[in-house]
């Protein structure tokens, strides 16, 4: 099954989400990622959906999601060049000696410490989704406490 990044232009209004959402669960996939943000249009917001599923099926239900009243347009990124990005928020153990190795992992990923304590950093990092899952993956020895991710979002390139 290959992944899809799915980009959905919805008119803003009650229920949509739960409808789009409810698309895929039907056809036994589960969403990885969903970030639903406005646009530059008033009433109009976008919706990131990023699912693994057969091609065939994945077809099926963009033309099921086409057919929604409140659906503007949809997309499948995963067939275009496009920008991808996601933000990550990671917490890890740093003891005082092992800081100076979190400081200079975050440099090397261009991320930034948001908060230090006694005990741990908390590091946030914004990029393409495979930079970010390698960075979580060499941040894993310095025992991760807490980890958040936003949905991904993506924009087709010009």
């Amino acid at each position: 099954m290959s992944q899809h990044v799915i980009s959905i232009q919805v008119e803003n209004r009650f229920g949509v989400l739960a409808r789009v959402a409810g698309l895929f669960s039907a056809r036994g996939y589960n969403i990885d990622s969903l970030a639903v943000s406005e646009t530059e249009i008033e009433d109009v917001s976008v919706m990131t959906v990023v699912v693994r599923g057969d091609d065939r099926i994945i077809e099926q239900v963009k033309k099921q999601l086409n057919k929604l009243v409140d659906i503007i347009k949809v997309t499948d990124h995963s067939q275009v060049n496009s920008v991808q990005r996601e933000v990550v928020l990671a917490k890890v153990h740093a003891t005082p000696q092992k800081r100076a190795e979190v400081y200079q992992l975050a440099e090397i990923f261009k991320a930034e410490i948001v908060d230090i304590s006694l005990k741990t950093m908390t590091i946030e990092v914004v990029g393409e989704p495979e930079r970010v899952e390698n960075f979580i993956e060499l941040l894993r020895p310095y025992r991760i406490k807490e980890l958040i991710r936003t949905g991904r979002v993506s924009m087709i390139k010009e």
